[in-house]
């Protein structure tokens, strides 16, 4: 018996909380409840042609809402967790986040959900659903457009009338409607007009192909600072980078260094380096600029990078890398397979 088409299934609406639901609090705004009422009374608000358009939708809350500014790896865990088992009966899904890690939940979801053959939609909003001028229903909107798009088979955000790769997105901007960009990636798609556009080529389905090959994994171990964020700056000692790095807690690191992949050609910090790689640490490095990458050991001054064993993020976001780190650190995997797959793009990371 075959499974029902995308257009007999609904779409699955997750609220996990976020500025979003918020509603107005005596100690400001809080996360707000009742997401299926509050959403259906908004929608119903749109043009009967737009209205149209939308499919049908059921929506969950999946516990406590929380600010996405709590989230950690376990919520990343049990958001993919709850995604892989409510998959089957739907047509896709759109998860409302608060877009403070809006991105890194996003990351995350696409390594624990790798050989999607269905969109898995994260959005948010600058502004609460209610409030004057927010920016919420558009964002729902969109995103529940791109919900039944049997074409989009990945983990993608919709914000701002544009749909960036999940991976490859960061949020730019503390107050902007349009807070969110993709700094090494083409949209995958946008709003033009009243019509929603998927560019050709540009998505998963056209570069990876073969059945759903989730990884849906125990972050636990790795939720309480398992794996440390190390952003340069000049002057850094090594008995500073030495405190991040040494202790058995400590199993990973981002080092975002300057430019295309420089750190000072220190003895003693570079030390500390090959000493943690040395233990089996696993340690990455991506570039402070927003746009571009790094190429380790291209300059003299990175050259101590490679031979540290520092791995290169290319053009990875923070969050990608980071969340990557998180994922295979998790697996029961030997230290050179963890250097191959994070070498290796899974997603369209890098």
């Amino acid at each position: 018996m075959s499974l029902p088409t995308s257009a007999d299934r609904p779409v699955l609406i997750l609220y996990l909380g976020g500025t979003l639901g918020m509603v107005a609090s005596p100690r400001g705004l809080i996360a707000g409840s009742d997401m299926d009422a509050r959403l259906r009374s908004a929608l119903g608000t749109l043009p009967p042609t737009r209205l149209a358009r939308l499919p049908a939708f059921v929506v969950e809350e999946t516990g406590e809402p929380i600010d996405s500014s709590a989230a950690t790896a376990i919520d990343w865990q049990r958001v993919g967790h709850t995604i892989a088992k409510k998959l089957p009966d739907y047509a896709g899904v759109v998860v409302l986040h608060g877009t403070d890690t809006l991105a890194w939940t996003a990351a995350s979801l696409a390594y624990q959900l790798q050989g999607l053959n269905c969109p898995v939609i994260v959005t948010g909003a600058m502004r609460p659903l209610e409030a004057q001028g927010s920016d919420a229903l558009a964002n729902v909107e969109l995103a529940l457009r791109f919900a039944t798009e049997p074409r989009l088979q990945e983990v993608a955000v919709a914000f701002a009338d544009k749909l960036f790769r999940g991976v490859c997105t960061r949020k730019m901007y503390s107050e902007a409607a349009a807070a969110f960009t993709s700094p090494n990636y083409p949209l995958l798609g946008e709003r033009v007009g009243d019509d929603t556009v998927l560019f050709p080529s540009r998505g998963l389905e056209a570069q990876q192909r073969g059945a759903p090959r989730f990884e849906l994994l125990d972050y636990s171990a790795l939720a309480a600072g398992g794996v440390a964020r190390i952003v340069l700056w000049p002057g850094i000692q090594a008995w500073q980078l030495a405190a991040w790095l040494e202790g058995d807690r400590v199993q990973g690191a981002l080092l975002e260094v300057w430019g295309g992949g420089n750190v000072p050609e220190e003895p003693a910090l570079l030390g500390v380096l090959a000493k943690a790689t040395g233990e089996g640490k696993l340690l990455a490095a991506i570039s402070q600029c927003p746009h571009g990458g790094v190429t380790i050991g291209h300059y003299a001054a990175g050259q101590g990078l490679a031979e540290a064993g520092v791995l290169s993020g290319d053009g990875m976001t923070p969050e990608a890398a980071l969340t990557k780190l998180v994922h295979l650190l998790a697996q029961p995997l030997d230290d050179a397979a963890r250097r191959r797959r994070f070498l290796t793009s899974l997603v369209g990371e890098r």
